[in-house]
Parts: structure tokens; sequence; C-alpha cells
């Protein structure tokens, strides 16, 4: 039988986060700088990098960079010099315009429009309330990897329970909106009550069906304006709905995402790394091999998601990947939680990225 609806909070936007394409420089106001003119390959060498601003996350930075050379071999002799190099220009000042005082060069991204408009979306890692057991309001599954191959259940075979009765069940939220926040973001924490332990469930697998976006069927149907789809709008429109205009809704994402859960409560981008907010990125491995250093302006958004006319400049480590982060598009971590999530929601703006190397 169908479950009934609870709407939780919801702490990711399903249209302009990870799943969002790469290329388009369509909207106004989402943070477009124009200063560079034309910049036609992926990678331009600058002699001198155009910002005026500071850098604002140093020592975070080089937390993450420590992380990197203390846990991986092969990437700390990979990247352990240009490290030390990026350190010590931080530590003198890190301005912009003076890399190659630090034996370092820059190359600008293109961006979608081959003017240096690079998309930043975000994502983090939900905190999850479950039970071990069900009951009257924690009664959503959770389920590890049941292993079927090719041959796994849609995610209305799932609804409807064609993984009943096999011991799969990791847990049960009070939020079926919410797990399905958690699939799209491959992984998070979660606190189970009854016991008060906390665990990490990392991706253990998928059933191997296509993907779709819920923000784009909302949009497609006219259910949600384009230009209005945020966090909220989906908490909306979910919240005046009976439980089977939900279900159809998530439904029509046949794609579902299996969890291994562990006691290691660090968050692992795929490079094996912990990720640290505000100092990593998921990027396209084809273009940015992991461990690359990016300098990068981000917009500074409002609490509302609006951009404010402002950016700031970090440094970010690329650590993560995903499939649907192509080309000139950075996934930008925002750290663990609801307000990390709201953040990340939020994202679907444009800014200037330079990848830093030893001349």
């Amino acid at each position: 039988m169908k479950k009934k609806l609870i709407v939780g909070l919801v702490s990711v936007i399903m249209f302009g986060c990870a799943q969002q394409s790469s290329d388009s420089v369509s909207q106004p106001n989402m943070g477009q700088q124009y200063k560079d003119g034309n910049l036609p390959d992926m990678f331009n060498p600058v002699s001198t990098i155009n910002s005026e601003l500071l850098l604002t996350n140093s020592r975070v930075f080089r937390q993450q960079t420590q992380m990197v050379t203390g846990r991986s071999p092969s990437m700390a002799t990979k990247y352990q010099d240009l490290y030390r190099q990026v350190t010590e220009w931080m530590a003198a000042g890190a301005y912009p315009d003076r890399l190659d005082r630090y034996m370092l060069n820059a190359e600008q991204l293109s961006g979608g429009d081959n003017q240096g408009n690079v998309l930043m979306t975000g994502y983090y890692s939900p905190v999850l309330e479950l039970r071990h057991r069900p009951d009257s309001v924690y009664k959503y599954p959770i389920y590890a990897n049941p292993q079927c191959g090719n041959a796994c259940p849609t995610r209305a075979e799932i609804n409807w329970g064609a993984l009943d009765g096999q011991g799969l069940e990791l847990g049960y939220s009070a939020s079926a909106l919410d797990n399905f926040m958690l699939e799209v973001q491959g992984s998070g924490f979660v606190h189970y009550g009854d016991n008060d332990e906390w665990l990490y469930f990392g991706y253990s697998g998928k059933n191997n069906h296509a993907y779709t976006s819920i923000g784009k069927v909302l949009i497609d149907r006219g259910e949600v304006p384009k230009e209005e789809m945020s966090l909220a709008a989906i908490e909306t429109w979910a919240s005046q709905q009976d439980e089977d205009t939900l279900f159809e809704l998530l439904e029509q994402n046949e794609s579902f995402v299996f969890f291994k859960p562990t006691e290691q409560l660090d968050v692992i981008g795929s490079a094996g790394i912990p990720l640290l907010a505000n100092a990593s990125v998921a990027a396209d491995r084809a273009h940015l091999p992991m461990g690359s250093v990016l300098l990068i302006e981000v917009p500074v958004l409002d609490e509302q998601g609006v951009w404010t006319g402002r950016h700031e400049l970090r440094l970010v480590l690329v650590l993560d990947t995903g499939g649907a982060v192509k080309g000139n598009h950075l996934d930008l971590y925002h750290g663990k939680g609801d307000d990390a999530g709201t953040q990340a929601g939020h994202y679907k703006h444009f800014g200037r990225v330079w990848k830093i190397d030893l001349i």
C-alpha cells in the first residue's frame, strides 16, 4: 500500500544542483562577469589574474591540502610541491597578481559562454533522523544494496514492496521526500533517535534505471515556473499534495540509490579524501584531475538565494566528481546539515575559475 505523505524539511533543490546542464549562461543576475574577453579554449593561460578580491579561506584550504598529503601517498607525490608553493603564496598575502613570484601560473576556464562564466552549483551531506524499526511516524525505509544487477526494480516497484522481506532496511525516516533527497546527494549522515547512534550512509549502488530530475518535471508540467524553482518552491508544492500525487512525482525518477552504513563520520569524496566545506569541489575529472588546485570567485548569495552583486575569492581542491558535473561546471561542497543544504540548494550561479599549477 502507498505510504502516507509526511513532508519533512527539504534541503536541496532538484533543479539547479548537480543535475543541471553545465553550458547554459542564460539566466540574468546570477553572478555573470564579463571582464576577460573571449576565452576560446577550456583552459586559457593568463599572465595575471584580473581580480581585486582577497582570499577568504586560507586556513580551511590548508587543512584540506594536509588531508590529501597525509592520507594519499600517490597524491602527495604528485601535488605536494604545488601545495607547498600555494601555501607560501598564501602566507605572503595571497595577491592574485603575484602568483609568478612563487613559481605558479594560472589558466582561466572558459565557462559555458567562452567569456569566463563557469556554472557553480552546490551539494551537501544531509543529516536524516531515523529509527531502527518502523512506527506510525517513522515508516519510510532506506535500503541496503540488494545486489540485483541489471534486474533491479524501479522506484515505483520498490515503493510497492519489491524489496520487502529481504532484510535490506537500514532504518526508517519520517519523510519519503527526505529519503529521496538523501539519494540525490548520494550519501549522508543519519541519527537513530531510538539509541542515539550516528552513522554515515555511503553510496552502495543503484538500480540502473534512468535518472530524471523531479524539479524539471514540475517545470515541464507547469507546476512551478522555471525562474521560481527553489527549495521553498518544492516544499510548498509538496505540502499541497496528497500522498498519491507526491509518490507519482517521485516515481518519475526511476533511479533508486542504495546505501552502506559506516561508523566513519568523514565525508569521503571520489578521490578517497575527506571533504571540508568551502575547500573542496566536484568537477569533471576528464578535464580536472583529482587534487587539482582552483582559485575561484564564488557568487555571494543572501538568505533567499539571491545574488548580492558580490563575489568572494576561495582556493579549493578538486576531490569529488559526479555524473552530471561536466565541462565548465563546478559543484561546491557546503558541509553537512540543514543550513548547508539550504545554502547548497540555492546555488545555480556563475563565477570565474583559474586552475593553478607550477611553472
